[in-house]
């Protein structure tokens, strides 16, 4: 059996990755897939933790948070293509929505 450290170590490392794309990166996918990144590192450490505790209280958070993640990504990519369509950019310091 695999320790839960190895699962929050693994976690903590997706996170962190997905921050710093998150912050370095000037594409709005690559921004948005980073965003999912985080959210699948924090289902992670939900998963480990309700293995460890023997309940369904982690994985039910996890479903919970899958069901935001689709309902986000579904909205997002409307946006993106929205914005792509009227700026013809996807880079974040090129598209200003106060000017025309």
């Amino acid at each position: 059996m695999v320790p839960v450290s190895f699962y929050l170590v693994l976690s903590a490392i997706l996170f962190t990755v997905g921050v710093a794309a998150f912050i370095y990166k000037r594409n709005i996918i690559t921004i948005f897939m980073s965003i999912e990144l985080m959210l699948n590192a924090v289902n992670l450490s939900f998963v480990a933790f309700a293995n460890v505790r023997g309940n369904v209280s982690g994985h039910v958070f996890v479903f919970f948070v899958m069901v935001v993640a689709a309902a986000e990504a579904a909205a997002g990519l409307a946006i993106i293509i929205s914005v792509f369509r009227t700026r013809e950019t996807l880079n974040v310091d090129k598209v200003n929505l106060l000017k025309l």
